[in-house]
């Protein structure tokens, strides 16, 4: 601090400067240097009498120490420093004294930040070898040489350090916690855990991973069966003692993703990306990386568990059981074989499924709910999936028959020809992109040095040569990993023998739901569906594993017989049959010969659904089923009073419909005779209450609530008897 002592009375302090503070900033970057190194904090305190000697009054000095122990490699989670630009930001400050430069800051984004703030608010900085004054250009010429060499040095250090870690662990000598499952001996090498038992629940984990394939099912087994993890406890008073505890999920997930556990030694994993750490992601911006971008990876190192291909496996199938939109996940248990697999071909996102009738599960349903959950819109497709079930599972037998397996071999020995020849011309175009890099080099190399102007058009010309060869082995890589991977001999014979007995063992009983879903997911990719809320008919795709496709056509059941896309012609037919005199049963047989489809799940039509759609034409058969004349019906209409096809004609609703309205007391009837038909009260209030409720979305119609707000508004409602 001699040099502090000797710019006593500085020529660049001025009266100005001396009339507000002047601010000592005491820094440590770590605890163990507050500990260990208390020298310097010493030092750093001592300022205050130096800034005294400058010409300041003791209580107009002010020590800012609250960022002990922290790094100045940024100003984040450093409240000293935001602090101590405040107070200068406020025009308070007149010198900033500090030891040097890097206990400031040692970043030249936050150094050249404080500059700018000094030279506007006319605030010096002094360190041990001078005072500067961040407005003058030669000082802030100074300054920024300083917050540079501090921010070099830092880096320095942490890159010396880094490359002695990274070599140690080149070696496999870098010391790391073992796992669960595993000890250091007495000579620092890793050896599985002397206990049996540990061994034995380690290896149980990992083939019952094999075997239910999601990690929920293996905790469930572990937790069911009561089976504890034995970990050692690493602190020293524990002293490697064993002890038993019950798995949690996180636990088996990192177990899972060890790969120490396949005899692998590992480091660099997780690695810092500053762009995860600038978006707030994660408090470290530490990201976990493929095995080909780890810093080592040695193989063999340590006893395995498991091999090195088991663990890929493993970690590939945690990784597409992730519940995301773009994956489809694991099986689930419930009874819709296509979960997970099938994309709205309207928007091109995910489907969900639902069980109307939960918790039976006997209905499924297929809903891209994707409008509704981000726009809060309307549902954008829908449909019941008994139907697309079916197809599917035929689909899917026919083409694992042992005819369409062996075409579809012969046709993948075509394809593999046609590969080997497309790798081939690649092989060929990536030798002559490395014959002109090393002609591009050779020409450079050969040229003389001080040929300046041949020089640099040749060193151009060997840049870009290396660029093309670079741009040309990434595409071959593109292209190598989006190709399908060939099937191996033992792959094939597996495939024609689960092609003669797969019929059987889809429809065993000892098959699950589960098992079905594995055997859809090798084979399927997606499943694409579109289709019209007003049309039984439902357009499927399905894109095979191997990129096969396979088109078709679904009917549905529709709630109702004008959403039929044949609604027209079975009207026109009707009308034909009425207007000719037929019977309601001739009319009934041209349209089953015709091959014409009735609403919902029905197949064929029947002389009732026949005569209830005449009705609500507006027409009535002369004959009925025996070719006897039929009595005129009665009026839909007779004052308040309605038939129950004449209501359900005026709201645009299905005759079964209203009935069950009218047997859960949404509406008030009267039966004429024991046995008889009934008839519905409905004034003209009562009819647009009614199209208000017939108006609502079918969701909310179904649910409970729905019923009881109905049949409380009918509590109010006051029946006159107006019988004729």
């Amino acid at each position: 601090m001699t040099a502090l002592t000797d710019l006593r009375r500085h020529h660049k302090i001025e009266v100005n400067h001396l009339d507000r503070l002047a601010i000592v900033y005491v820094r440590q970057s770590t605890l163990a240097q507050l500990q260990h190194h208390q020298e310097s904090t010493r030092l750093q305190y001592a300022l205050v009498h130096h800034a005294a000697d400058l010409g300041w009054a003791p209580d107009r000095v002010l020590v800012i120490d609250d960022d002990q122990g922290k790094s100045g490699t940024t100003a984040t989670g450093r409240p000293g420093f935001t602090r101590l630009v405040t107070e200068v930001s406020l025009g308070h400050v007149g010198l900033i004294l500090g030891i040097e430069m890097s206990r400031l800051a040692r970043s030249n984004r936050d150094w050249h930040h404080l500059l700018e703030v000094c030279a506007l608010f006319q605030t010096l900085i002094g360190d041990a070898d001078g005072i500067y004054n961040p407005a003058d250009y030669n000082d802030r010429l100074l300054l920024g040489l300083k917050g540079t060499m501090s921010e070099a040095e830092l880096h320095i250090l942490k890159n010396r350090m880094h490359q002695g870690k990274l070599n140690k662990a080149r070696r496999g000598a870098l010391g790391a916690p073992t796992p669960t499952g595993y000890i250091r001996d007495a000579y620092g090498q890793i050896q599985m855990d002397p206990d049996e038992q540990v061994q034995q629940v380690i290896r149980l984990i990992f083939r019952k991973f094999e075997e239910l394939g999601t990690l929920h099912a293996l905790l469930q087994y572990l937790v069911e069966h009561q089976v504890q993890l034995g970990v050692r406890e690493r602190t020293r008073a524990g002293g490697g003692l064993l002890t038993w505890r019950r798995p949690n999920r996180m636990t088996l997930q990192n177990l899972l993703h060890n790969p120490m556990y396949a005899g692998v030694y590992a480091y660099g994993r997780r690695q810092t990306d500053p762009r995860k750490k600038l978006a707030g992601r994660s408090s470290t911006g530490r990201v976990t990386l493929p095995p080909n971008q780890w810093h080592v990876l040695l193989r063999d190192h340590v006893p395995a568990y498991i091999s090195w291909e088991q663990y890929q496996e493993h970690v590939a199938r945690m990784a597409a059981n992730r519940n995301v939109a773009s994956l489809s996940g694991a099986p689930k248990r419930g009874t819709g074989l296509l979960s997970g697999l099938l994309i709205c071909g309207h928007c091109g996102h995910r489907m969900v499924i639902s069980y109307p009738n939960a918790p039976t599960g006997s209905a499924v349903r297929y809903s891209c709910m994707r409008h509704v959950t981000d726009y809060a819109g309307p549902p954008c497709f829908s449909c019941t999936g008994a139907a697309v079930d079916r197809w599917v599972t035929t689909q899917l037998l026919d083409a694992l028959t042992p005819a369409s397996v062996a075409l579809s071999l012969e046709a993948q020995r075509t394809l593999n020809q046609d590969r080997e020849a497309l790798d081939r011309h690649w092989h060929a175009r990536l030798e002559r992109a490395q014959y002109e890099a090393a002609r591009a080099a050779r020409q450079y190399q050969g040229v003389e040095p001080e040929h300046r102007l041949v020089a640099r058009s040749l060193e151009r010309a060997w840049e870009q040569a290396l660029e093309a060869e670079r741009t040309l082995k990434e595409e071959y890589e593109r292209h190598v990993q989006l190709r399908p991977r060939q099937l191996t001999t033992d792959e094939i014979c597996q495939v024609q023998t689960l092609s003669t007995a797969l019929p059987a063992l889809w429809s065993a009983s000892t098959t699950t739901m589960q098992d079905r879903k594995e055997i859809l997911r090798l084979v399927i990719q997606r499943i694409t569906l579109w289709g019209d809320a007003n049309d039984e008919r439902l357009d499927v795709r399905i894109e095979w594993q191997g990129d096969h496709v396979t088109e078709g056509q679904v009917i549905r059941p529709v709630a109702r017989l004008d959403q039929v896309s044949t609604y027209a012609e079975v009207c026109q037919r009707v009308g034909a049959g009425v207007t000719q005199g037929k019977t309601v049963l001739e009319v009934t047989d041209e349209l089953n010969a015709a091959g014409l489809r009735p609403p919902k799940r029905r197949t064929t039509w029947n002389v009732s659904q026949v005569r209830s759609l005449a009705q609500r034409l507006g027409l009535q058969f002369s004959k009925g089923t025996d070719g006897r004349a039929v009595p005129a019906r009665r009026p839909p209409r007779a004052g308040d009073w309605w038939t129950l096809d004449g209501l359900a004609q005026a709201l645009k609703m299905p005759v079964v419909t209203l009935y069950t309205w009218l047997r859960r007391a949404v509406v008030k009837g009267e039966q004429l005779e024991r046995g008889g038909t009934w008839r519905i009260w409905a004034d003209d209030a009562e009819v647009r209450r009614l199209q208000a409720l017939r108006a609502e979305p079918v969701g909310a119609r179904c649910h409970r609530r729905w019923i009881d707000k109905a049949t409380s508004m009918m509590d109010t409602l006051e029946v006159r008897d107006v019988s004729p």
